[in-house]
């Protein structure tokens, strides 16, 4: 059976479905697919890269090159 062929056999099963568990699991399973391959392409750093990192946040920190939590969380309201 070609990939088509099952993706339409697939989405037959799909609507027949009354159990909202089930279909719940299934989105689950969707989206763990879908936005988990963006995951997967997240490298890890080395400790050189990490401890750069720190450096920096620390001399921003110290500069006073921050965002407050709240004033960020204002700015994403005026977002939408």
């Amino acid at each position: 059976m070609n990939l088509k062929a099952r993706k339409l056999e697939f989405v037959q099963e799909f609507l027949k479905l009354q159990n909202e568990d089930t279909i719940s699991k299934l989105e689950n399973i969707l989206h763990k697919e879908r936005f988990g391959a963006e995951d997967k392409k997240i490298k890890s750093m080395s400790v050189e890269e990490l401890n750069k990192r720190i450096d920096k946040a620390m001399e921003d920190s110290k500069s006073g090159r921050l965002t407050e939590a709240n004033d960020l969380l204002a700015e994403i309201e005026r977002w939408t």
